[in-house]
């Protein structure tokens, strides 16, 4: 009999078995209250929750939640989506207070990097929150990605190994444990494996030197957690997608990098797992593999989920076909990060940090290219967002761009959303004789917005561009600003240059 410190005990006894299914579950749920359902869980077993956008409506209604959840089991692990920058759950409603890891990769300072890791944390520690699913730690070289992008700290592995780095130990030092992710690396994908099973087809030494790097600098750093990626890398694993590969996550993961601490799924109701093996099945399969927490409940967060998780997990073991070692290893791995976020030494604030730290980051992250014929408009001009579908990860809940900040500085600033290749007709006659703002976001990866961005300047080359995305495109206009990434201060940064203040 092995007892934790949280008082939760693994032992032999019948109901051993069933307590250890429910504790590698990270289930989702309804709601900005702990329902009844997941209440009784924890009183049986389950050890971890995740949060997302519709769990949170202020921080004192979270930290209200959390300690709701903590009255039921006091070691829970409340796990968290939070990137800052596009992915945000804590400010969902509002947009981040953070810049995401392209614009801290755009600054180089790691430092900043570490400083903005260290704030974020504390915030989540204030709310109760003791895990992120954070830092993305995937080197985005492919430009066409749709799903990691501004997500990523860049397209240099060396750059994105280092502020991975320093991203873990900031937010570890607020006592939140972090989860780098997506293990082996989805930056070389096309596919987003919301929607699809991705496939990168790199040979194992490029695969080496480029998306294992940055994992490698955060096991070194300390991380708590790791969650794999649900893509199919053939020169590690032709016949399984790394997050049912025993390949990829013991023998590569454990064996070859030496990490020891846990390892988290991504989604399993995400599109790559469920549309193939289904979630029962694809769980069954990740945690024979090496993952130690099944994450579920982005799309999927009921009672009857928990409840047919479970039971898939007892009966594999009772037919032989998961290990009930490695079932017990799994679920000893999160009582054990319980037990490190329960005993974390956690960094007092210093003189230099600050809580103002994300948007003097925004600030500095910005790429302004000016003609010599810029001048800041006379009067409230008309922001034209040129907008994508956004991906799930970021979800469309979110507001972004420079409009509500531009507001602020001119008021009277007036916005329209445009897509489809009448979006600059559309535009131009919505703003009228204003002076014209066109936000973007990837240009590069989208031809109708590439064409509307230029019959726009071809109309009015006056008109300043502020490029939200990735700014793999030319800059282009009488004021083109690169904000590498769609966060609120990102877009309050480039508000300010545009106003002249």
């Amino acid at each position: 009999m092995t007892t934790f410190a949280s008082g939760t005990t693994a032992s032999n006894s019948k109901d051993g078995l069933t307590r250890d299914a429910l504790t590698v579950l990270q289930p989702g749920f309804p709601g900005t209250t702990a329902p009844d359902w997941l209440l009784r869980r924890l009183g049986e077993g389950l050890a971890s929750v995740g949060l997302f956008g519709r769990n949170i409506a202020s921080p004192e209604q979270l930290s209200a939640l959390t300690a709701q959840l903590r009255a039921e089991r006091d070691d829970v692990l409340v796990a968290i989506d939070e990137e800052g920058g596009d992915v945000t759950r804590l400010e969902v409603r509002t947009g981040s207070s953070f810049p995401g890891n392209h614009a801290l990769g755009a600054v180089d300072d790691v430092e900043l990097t570490r400083e903005v890791a260290l704030e974020l944390g504390r915030r989540l520690a204030a709310c109760g929150v003791n895990l992120n699913w954070a830092p993305s730690a995937d080197v985005n070289s492919n430009p066409a990605n749709p799903v990691i992008g501004v997500r990523s700290f860049g397209a240099d592995t060396d750059l994105v190994a280092r502020h991975t780095a320093a991203y873990v130990t900031g937010l570890q030092s607020a006592g939140v444990a972090a989860c780098t992710k997506h293990f082996p690396g989805h930056g070389d994908t096309a596919v987003d494996s919301h929607h699809a099973l991705p496939r990168i087809d790199a040979d194992a030494t490029l695969l080496a030197s480029r998306e294992l790097a940055p994992f490698r600098a955060a096991i070194e750093a300390g991380t708590q957690a790791v969650m794999s990626a649900h893509i199919l890398v053939p020169a590690l694993d032709p016949d399984h997608p790394a997050t049912l590969s025993h390949r990829v996550l013991t023998e590569l993961l454990r064996g070859e990098l030496g990490y020891d601490g846990l390892i988290v799924t991504d989604g399993m109701e995400m599109q790559a797992i469920a549309a193939t093996y289904g979630i029962e099945r694809g769980s069954i399969l990740a945690i024979a593999a090496g993952a130690d927490a099944i994450c579920v409940g982005g799309g999927l967060a009921d009672d009857e989920t928990v409840r047919r998780l479970r039971d898939a997990l007892v009966t594999a073991v009772r037919s032989g076909e998961l290990p009930e070692e490695r079932l017990a290893d799994a679920a000893n791995r999160v009582r054990a990060l319980a037990h490190w976020t329960a005993t974390a030494p956690t960094d007092e604030p210093t003189g230099t940090a600050r809580a103002d730290v994300g948007l003097v980051a925004a600030r500095r992250a910005l790429t302004v290219t000016r003609t010599d014929s810029y001048a800041p408009p006379a009067s409230a001009p008309y922001v034209a967002a040129f907008t994508p579908v956004t991906n799930i990860a970021v979800g469309d809940e979110t507001p972004w761009g420079v409009a509500a900040e531009l507001g602020r500085l001119l008021p009277g600033t007036e916005t329209g959303s445009f897509t489809g290749e009448d979006a600059a007709s559309a535009a131009l006659v919505a703003a009228g004789d204003r002076s014209i703002v066109a936000v973007v976001r990837d240009e590069h990866r989208h031809p109708w917005m590439a064409a509307a961005l230029g019959a726009l300047l071809a109309a009015r080359p006056d008109t300043i561009v502020v490029e939200m995305g990735v700014p793999q495109s030319p800059p282009r206009g009488a004021l083109h600003i690169a904000t590498h990434g769609a966060a609120r201060v990102c877009g309050r940064a480039a508000a300010e240059v545009i106003a002249g203040a």
